[in-house]
């Protein structure tokens, strides 16, 4: 039986206009930024962080909506796909949260003077997380990343659910939790091998929309895309994780849940 078929009730999705019944205006608002997009022409996938700007997309990444989608009593369940964005090989998305054309730029950062400035560290995430060992699984957790999706709750929490992996369901249990864990701020180790339990994804890039909470989350990278500085310094590459777009977050350009406080 699949983890979410433990809980009862979905949450409703609710519908959003496809690419075909835009409007002639609304297509071109769509169009990304041309001034930035050709200072940044590249073929491989990749996300380019742009100083005081947008986060500039390139390679075919698919974009589409991800809703989080929970029971009643609002425990974060699984993910329900929305909206999917047609296929660009460069767009640019915003960064500053004030775009009047989310989710993509449409230049309203340079006209409030967007403090995009970068704060999160270059260092290795394993470097800056919490170990909590279990007897099969050790959980690592690097706080500063959680982006609220709150799938890390259900079942008495993913921090003492590890404490109890010697107990198959337990360990299933931790091992969905920390899957769903957008950000990668979780991450669940088999202690046999020493090595990470992921999820498989192909790259292609979720806008998280919180059904909850209402509002409208990070943008979750996936499938070890990379993720350049405006400095032109990689990040880590990650299976997972989240970009602010909200433009309020002190771990720029990552996601710490700012957008849900």
């Amino acid at each position: 039986m699949d983890f979410p078929e433990i809980w009862v009730s979905f949450a409703k999705i609710g519908a959003r206009p496809s690419s075909a019944s835009l409007t002639t205006t609304e297509r071109e608002r769509d169009r990304v930024p041309t001034k930035l997009i050709m200072k940044h022409k590249q073929s491989a996938a990749k996300i380019e962080v742009t100083k005081n700007g947008p986060y500039l997309v390139s390679g075919d990444l698919p974009l589409s909506e991800q809703w989080i989608a929970t029971n009643a009593g609002g425990e974060s369940l699984d993910y329900r796909e929305g909206k999917k964005y047609p296929a660009k090989k460069q767009y640019a998305l915003c960064r500053c949260g004030q775009s009047s054309n989310k989710p993509f730029c449409d230049s309203t950062h340079a006209k409030i003077q967007f403090d995009g400035t970068e704060t999160a560290s270059h260092q290795p995430y394993i470097k800056h997380s919490k170990r909590i060992e279990g007897p099969t699984m050790v959980l690592t957790d690097q706080e500063n990343l959680c982006a609220s999706a709150r799938f890390c709750d259900p079942k008495g929490k993913i921090w003492n659910l590890v404490k109890q992996t010697d107990d198959p369901e337990a360990r299933r249990l931790a091992e969905y939790e920390a899957a769903h864990c957008p950000s990668g701020r979780l991450v669940v180790w088999d202690r046999a091998t020493g090595k990470p339990i992921e999820p498989k994804f192909k790259p292609s890039l979720g806008l998280i929309e919180d059904t909850d909470k209402k509002v409208g989350g990070p943008i979750w990278v996936r499938g070890g895309i990379p993720v350049v500085s405006a400095g032109g310094k990689t990040y880590e590459i990650r299976n997972r994780l989240t970009l602010c777009r909200c433009g309020r977050s002190d771990n720029k350009p990552f996601c710490d849940g700012a957008h849900a406080a």
